[in-house]
């Protein structure tokens, strides 16, 4: 959008006045920008009537106000208001004097700024553009929680937009490599990525078709999800693909994209079709893909919400012939919900792969790419013992576990009917249990091996030695897995 002399001047511009998050927060003060992230901007505009940079920066790229050219001119300055009316950073506003913002400028922590198109809610309520293209939002800060941070030596952010995935794999990738199939995304992307003092490759073309050939050590994706009849009106949110294909589309490149070791990581949505089970349709992506994968459902929407916020997001108003026909395409479907999650993907090079599709809908401890990170190993060191190693090893029950249980009341008092054990840290799994797991957990102090605590319950509990241990090893690599018993 500037060239690079441009691009310096626009970022002295921004280091000077403090347009970072540290800077807008120090002058809003805790309340204003609590309010300012629920689109209240009543208290940033009283906390920015002086007048000096920061203060019109706040107001044209935060509160969405008109301001004097004059005040324009003194806050971009070095750059040229001349230049920024040429990039379109600002813009005359309509129906009277001043200027406003053009596109949107976010200060992204302290050194950093993502460019994108204004959002809607800014614009009031203006139909986006076919071409919109989206800012830091909540499926980009997903996403971004959710990948690891380890160094790597390539990195691919398919469907880049403005460039956020991008900016956070450039911390830890010796190379960083984005496409996206809007040109107008990569314009942003590049400008993204120039103000914040890096360099991408930046290709343009459809997801995965302009690296043919490559592989990477990390591959992310938000990719165009939303699942319909392939209408595609707005490339951010539409891939053009009916159904979900786009999710299954990308499980089933990832082989080819992912060198030994890497891994993926991309938000899906996916259909939950009456007489099937989800879980198996989103294990079906990955039949024959030879890799390890972490599926979990984080939401669910029935059709009506679905379509509904959708077409909120893009500002299209109440349609209700649009609404009706992309309804009767979940009708004809038998499409009962859709879910939203995250899909990771490894390549191991095992011939076994770990293939899991579950549910993960209540809170978890942050950052979520800890628990990704933690899943994985938990499996590996699962994969490389069998039952009597499972056995051999020693254990110790994840800190702060809770017990609940569910009892009735009948002649001889209470009955307990139903006991959960449960975690209240990291994926805060909840797991119900019999009285012989429950006290298989309460032995586990680090001290004996598990092989020996099978013994000793066995005896105590009148049950045959053999029938227990052939029950134990399932069962323990089950609580492994979830971490609710952790090696040691």
């Amino acid at each position: 959008m500037l060239d690079a002399a441009g691009i310096d001047r626009l970022r002295t511009a921004l280091t000077t006045a403090r347009f970072t998050s540290t800077g807008i927060a120090e002058r809003l003060g805790p309340q204003a920008t609590a309010a300012v992230s629920r689109n209240d901007y009543r208290a940033a505009l009283r906390r920015t009537g002086d007048g000096d940079p920061l203060d019109t920066l706040i107001r044209i790229f935060i509160c969405a106000q008109t301001e004097s050219a004059a005040a324009v001119s003194a806050a971009l300055a070095p750059l040229p208001l001349a230049d920024a009316l040429a990039a379109g950073l600002v813009e005359p506003a309509l129906g009277g004097p001043g200027l406003r913002q053009g596109v949107d400028l976010e200060p992204y922590g302290d050194d950093w700024w993502v460019f994108s198109d204004v959002p809607a809610h800014l614009r009031a309520g203006q139909p986006l553009a076919a071409d919109h293209v989206l800012g830091v939002g909540g499926s980009s800060t997903t996403l971004a929680d959710a990948v690891g941070r380890r160094p790597v030596g390539s990195a691919l952010d398919l469907g880049t937009g403005c460039g956020v995935q991008a900016l956070w794999l450039a911390g830890h990738a010796a190379s960083v490599t984005a496409t996206d199939l809007s040109a107008r995304a990569l314009r942003f992307a590049a400008t993204t990525a120039a103000l914040s003092g890096q360099r991408w490759e930046l290709l343009h073309g459809d997801l995965a078709a302009p690296v043919a050939g490559r592989r990477f050590d990390l591959v992310v994706s938000n990719p165009p999800f939303v699942v319909g009849p392939g209408t595609a009106t707005h490339v951010y949110r539409d891939s053009g693909r009916i159904g979900d294909g786009v999710c299954a589309e990308l499980a089933a490149a990832a082989d080819d994209l992912l060198t030994d070791g890497g891994t993926m990581h991309y938000l899906a949505n996916w259909l939950h079709v009456a007489g099937e089970d989800w879980a198996e349709r989103v294990a079906g992506w990955l039949t024959g893909t030879g890799l390890d994968a972490w599926v979990i459902q984080r939401e669910v929407a029935d059709p009506v919400s679905y379509v509904n916020l959708w077409l909120a997001d893009a500002s299209e108003g109440p349609d209700a012939h649009r609404a009706a026909a992309w309804l009767d395409w979940f009708d004809a479907q038998k499409v009962e919900a859709v879910g939203f999650g995250l899909v990771t993907l490894r390549r191991s090079g095992h011939s076994d792969p770990v293939v899991r599709v579950e549910e993960l809908r209540q809170q978890v401890t942050p950052p979520l790419s800890e628990r990704v990170d933690e899943w994985f190993s938990r499996q590996d060191w699962l994969r490389a013992r069998d039952d009597a190693g499972l056995l051999a090893a020693r254990y110790r029950a994840a800190d702060g576990l809770r017990l609940r249980q569910e009892a009735s009341i009948g002649e001889d008092g209470w009955a307990v009917d139903r006991q959960t054990v449960t975690m209240t840290d990291g994926l805060r799994w909840s797991e119900e249990i019999d009285p012989l797991v429950l006290a298989l957990i309460g032995g586990c102090d680090g001290a004996m091996a598990m092989r020996d605590q099978v013994t000793l319950l066995a005896t105590a509990h009148d049950v045959p030695e053999s029938d227990l241990v052939d029950a134990a090893a399932p069962i323990v690599g089950r609580l492994v897995e979830r971490g609710i018993l952790r090696p040691v």
